[in-house]
């Protein structure tokens, strides 16, 4: 429904809505003293889609071409976030508590609803006609599911999305599980897990930022989606024989390879597949993808993980991959042969 909206009254307003809900989300936070409230201040998180809506304003102010590489290097911008944020905000709870780490969450929050409001085009989609009056107010509202569901019917949409759902749950399974596999199986202490998180964190920005960009220029998407595809094959492989941490923290430059790529570059052939006027709406449900993956994964990796050990997650990655790249070849192979003919 965030995506509809954002197509709808623009995706100015749908980040400036994120970002006020970020607001009251940390206000509520810094004024809660009883279990209740703390519940309470949930509910922004409802309206919460930063991510999603930076997304959207990057979608619709880019060219398709230049699409992925900036979509990577919006990523690049929330990872050194996530980093700085996480050490101030815990320095901030150490030395001043908890109640000033969150007003200074609010006074932030307020900042960047400030900056969008500045330096963000009030329209930032290029104008398009509509078809008539009835078509317009059938348009018109953020609930009618029958608008966000026609997209599947444009061409290779519902196939990416599938591709997005199959090839990407396995490798989602082991991003929920992988705390408990830190701790259980690599015997690490919170310290030491956070330093590791910090390589994936590091690891995963130099990719978006320096090397995703040079693939787009050189690259089309579909090769780009079958390099990570076969990539994550093998990095599932690697896993079920991982016996260290030292193994594990080389095996992560191919994974977060693999990720950085599949899903910059599976947002990117989404958007291209719809017209312009429903790209946040086609976000959405490309970030609805990303949520349904850390609602099924806890349970198919808790499963997996006690009943037959963390290598048969990565053996379950490497025949998924590998059996979507075999099937992607295949078509691209029997396009390539028609093509000729």
């Amino acid at each position: 429904m965030f995506g509809r909206f954002a197509d709808l009254f623009g995706a100015r307003t749908a980040l400036s809505l994120a970002c006020a809900s970020t607001v009251v989300f940390f206000l509520l936070l810094a004024t809660a003293d009883t279990p209740a409230m703390l519940f309470i201040h949930k509910i922004p998180t409802v309206f919460m889609h930063v991510l999603p809506a930076s997304q959207m304003v990057v979608t619709d102010l880019t060219k398709p071409e230049k699409r992925a590489d900036a979509l990577s290097k919006l990523g690049l911008c929330f990872g050194i976030g996530m980093i700085v944020g996480s050490t101030l905000g815990g320095q901030l709870s150490k030395l001043y508590g908890e109640k000033f780490t969150a007003c200074f969450g609010t006074a932030g929050s307020a900042f960047s609803l400030l900056l969008v409001l500045k330096f963000i085009p009030k329209n930032t989609k290029a104008e398009t006609t509509r078809g008539n009056t009835t078509d317009d107010n059938r348009r018109k509202s953020v609930f009618n599911l029958s608008e966000i569901t026609r997209l599947m019917k444009f061409p290779t949409v519902m196939q990416t999305l599938i591709i997005k759902i199959v090839a990407g749950l396995p490798s989602g399974i082991f991003q929920v599980m992988f705390s408990i596999i830190a701790l259980e199986f690599f015997k690490l202490q919170p310290e030491q897990n956070g330093y590791l998180m910090a390589y994936f964190g590091i690891v995963q920005m130099v990719i978006q930022g320096g090397v995703i960009g040079r693939l787009t220029a050189r690259y089309s998407d579909n090769s780009l989606l079958l390099l990570s595809i076969g990539v994550s094959s093998f990095v599932g492989l690697a896993q079920a024989y991982i016996q260290n941490v030292w193994q594990f923290c080389f095996n992560i430059l191919p994974m977060m390879f693999s990720l950085s790529v599949f899903n910059a570059i599976t947002d990117s052939m989404l958007t291209k597949s719809v017209p312009s006027s429903d790209t946040g709406t086609m976000l959405g449900l490309c970030a609805s993808v990303q949520s349904l993956l850390r609602t099924v994964g806890p349970t198919i990796g808790g499963f997996l993980y006690v009943n037959y050990g963390i290598s048969s997650i990565g053996l379950i990655q490497f025949f998924v991959n590998i059996a979507v790249f075999v099937y992607l070849l295949q078509r691209r192979l029997n396009k390539t042969a028609e093509q000729r003919k």
